[in-house]
């Protein structure tokens, strides 16, 4: 199909090759124990203009729940309250600065959820409160737009949950009083007038989210640089969405699963991986004409340039496992809603900002879809380097190039085999280290001392149109840079940059970076 790649490279990709950063906002340097979307993520944007990068590339933004995870919001369509900027805040008045010292004592060098979450929600509904005598009108007048638009879709069912778990000691839905879990009208209208004003306030706080947003976007736009978001492919059954949408999932009306998802044994699980997420119902799905995920699309579009889709080959085929089971081995592939889903969405909003995530074992029907949908897949230099048959000049270009992701170690870590952190599931064998560290530096033709800067290059010389960079790599951090480590639970999602880690002379250094090969949006 060669007329696809040539079309989708000029409408979405661009036919300029660009570089871009990957960096979650709860990572950016703040006073108040966590990176924000508002002035710390401006503060950013301009540092990523002074490189001459394109994208910025950052994880799933709703509200987190167990564990922290991006990747298991409560809402698909709910902003993450946590990553709400103060300093707005602040100059609107809503909260004063002596009241922010319990978040100024808490750590700095990496988020503490569990003493970050209570503080700051304190702080959000105190300002929320502020807002409803203090806001000029323009700003209600907005609010009320606000409501207009997306009371309906989500914000009353997610406001709703919210209370709902709360009054049941945050306990997952299928654990509440029947009377909620099957979402008995009366029942609900009932909470609806006993709690109008906290309804109100979790309205508001979405809002000062939206509004910090809309900023950043404008921001964004202004410096020629593309918001990369993530969406992941399955809800948290414990999630607003799987409440008030059981009939679009492959849930009993109790809210027990029958099958959940994962992923089957391969060389690197013998177990498989299971996730534990509720499986859509794509024959409900279809009945509707795809009207939730046209819903979702639209608005991850309304957010974002680009989108991550995780777990992209779940369309096409999809890996079952019975509901109870402690391993994934015992599931079975099921039909995906292929192309159905895609045209019906194309139909409704027209183009498609998606970035496949096909990583990991990917069959010639998954491609396929792909490609007939035309959406740019990934490639990940760390997976490749052991390929005899890889060479990065072939790389098609309708790919978006990364040395590693959020679920990667740091190039450094990794090159210098996963040591750093003493996990077991990646300290490697001496031979298997050695074998990579040879292939990495005769691909690279670099050295040890220089091996993430080398590896970076080797991306920014292959003719994929947009290569990502984890700001660890850029900075050359070791494994105390990671992110996330698949299958673990703890000290997860954690890392912060520091004030002053990302100097001019470090910037100035990315900049020649990306200057030399070609990819300075700024001198195209």
């Amino acid at each position: 199909m060669p007329g696809v790649e040539l079309e989708y490279i000029a409408s979405v990709l661009t036919p300029n090759r660009q570089a871009g950063v990957c960096l979650h906002f709860s990572s950016l340097p703040s006073p108040y124990g966590i990176g924000d979307i508002g002035d710390a993520a401006q503060a950013f944007l301009q540092q990523l203009g002074a490189m001459g990068m394109a994208a910025w590339q950052f994880l799933p933004t709703g509200p987190t729940a167990y564990g922290d995870s991006p990747y298991q919001p409560l809402s698909a369509f709910a902003g993450n309250e946590m990553l709400i900027g103060l300093e707005p805040l602040l100059r609107a008045g809503f909260l004063h600065e002596e009241e922010l010292q319990v978040l100024t004592r808490l750590d700095q060098a990496s988020v503490d959820f569990g003493q970050l979450i209570p503080a700051k929600q304190q702080l959000l509904a105190l300002a929320a409160e502020r807002f409803e005598s203090r806001a000029n009108s323009a700003m209600k007048t907005d609010f009320d737009a606000f409501m207009e638009q997306h009371s309906e879709r989500w914000l009353k069912n997610y406001a709703l949950y919210r209370i709902l778990k709360t009054r049941h000691g945050e306990k997952p839905w299928p654990e509440w009083n029947t009377e909620f879990v099957q979402r008995d009208p009366a029942a609900l209208t009932r909470v609806c007038v006993e709690c109008h004003d906290q309804l109100q306030h979790l309205a508001i706080v979405q809002f000062f989210f939206y509004q910090q947003w809309r900023a950043l976007r404008e921001a964004a736009r202004a410096r020629n640089i593309k918001l990369f978001g993530d969406m992941p492919i399955y809800i948290a059954l414990d999630s607003a969405d799987a409440w008030a949408n059981p009939e679009l999932l492959k849930i009993s009306c109790s809210g027990q699963p029958t099958h959940v998802a994962g992923v089957p044994p391969d060389y690197f699980s013998a177990d498989g991986q299971l996730w534990g997420n509720p499986l859509y119902d794509w024959a409900a799905h279809a009945r509707t004409g795809y009207a939730w995920w046209i819903d979702r699309m639209r608005h991850a579009s309304e957010q974002n340039d680009l989108v991550r889709v995780d777990h992209f080959r779940g369309f096409e085929s999809f890996w079952a496992v019975p509901f109870g089971a402690i391993t994934a081995r015992n599931g079975v592939w099921q039909r995906g809603p292929r192309d159905g889903l895609f045209l019906a969405m194309q139909t409704a909003l027209g183009h498609l900002p998606i970035v496949a995530e096909n990583l990991g074992v990917i069959t010639p029907e998954v491609e396929a879809l792909r490609l007939r949908h035309q959406m740019p897949g990934m490639v990940v230099l760390q997976f490749k380097v052991n390929n005899p048959e890889f060479d990065g000049n072939n790389m098609a270009a309708n790919n978006v190039c990364y040395t590693g992701t959020h679920d990667n170690d740091t190039t450094v870590g990794w090159f210098r085999g996963g040591q750093e952190n003493q996990t077991r599931n990646d300290t490697r064998a001496e031979s298997e280290i050695k074998t990579t560290q040879q292939n990495v530096l005769r691909l690279t033709k670099g050295s040890a001392a220089t091996i993430h800067t080398d590896l970076i290059r080797l991306a920014f010389n292959t003719p994929a149109r947009l290569v990502v960079v984890p700001l660890q790599d850029y900075l050359g951090l070791g494994s105390d840079g990671r992110m996330n480590v698949p299958g673990t639970t703890m000290n997860n999602w954690r890392w912060r940059l520091q004030p002053g880690d990302l100097s001019q002379k470090i910037i100035r250094q990315i900049q020649t970076l990306v200057t030399e090969s070609g990819r300075n949006c700024r001198q195209q």
